[in-house]
């Protein structure tokens, strides 16, 4: 048995979960979210928590056990509190500046970079070289943040680029003259 999939999901007061056909739907003080169910899980609704169960016992089940019942957890977590990540942009001269839906990057390139922020996430400033990244959908959010490190990720020399506020960059000395 899955160790992930047999806990319950504990749902807080002004959470509603429902499930209709192979769709669960999580409504909150947030917002709104929806996910597709695979059709070897499937989900148990009691009073104030849920619970995911699988229908056999094949491999294929057990491995969207323990997954399907994290997207459920998560998706409850996100629209009571919601999920951020965020970025520190670090280099002489590198910024970045929001305005309006799109965030302008300047890391670097002879051009500054554009970046439109997806439908469903919001990105705020704060201050030239950090970023904050915030929505209710932890997938949403975290493949925004990675957008954005990869237009310039950071590098072991210098550590110029952009990172994780929780990144750790190893460090490499570089080259030493002949003397």
């Amino acid at each position: 048995m899955s160790r992930i999939g047999r806990l319950p999901i504990d749902v807080p007061k002004g959470v509603t979960v429902t499930v209709n056909d192979m769709n669960v739907t999580v409504k909150g003080p947030k917002g709104e979210l929806s996910q597709l169910l695979r059709p070897e899980v499937s989900l148990d609704i009691q009073e104030n928590s849920v619970v995911v169960s699988r229908k056999n016992d094949s491999k294929k089940a057990k491995g969207f056990h323990g997954l399907y019942r994290q997207l459920v957890a998560n998706m409850v977590a996100g629209v009571t509190q919601g999920f951020s990540r965020t970025l520190l942009i670090n280099g002489v001269g590198y910024r970045a500046e929001v305005k309006g839906n799109s965030v302008l990057l300047n890391l670097g390139y002879s051009n500054p970079i554009e970046y439109v922020i997806p439908e469903g996430v919001t990105i705020t400033g704060e201050g030239a070289n950090k970023l904050v990244i915030q929505g209710i959908d932890k997938q949403l959010v975290g493949k925004t943040a990675s957008e954005i490190r990869k237009v310039r990720p950071p590098e072991p020399y210098k550590g110029k680029g952009v990172k994780y506020e929780d990144e750790y960059i190893r460090r490499k000395v570089g080259k030493s003259g002949i003397k």
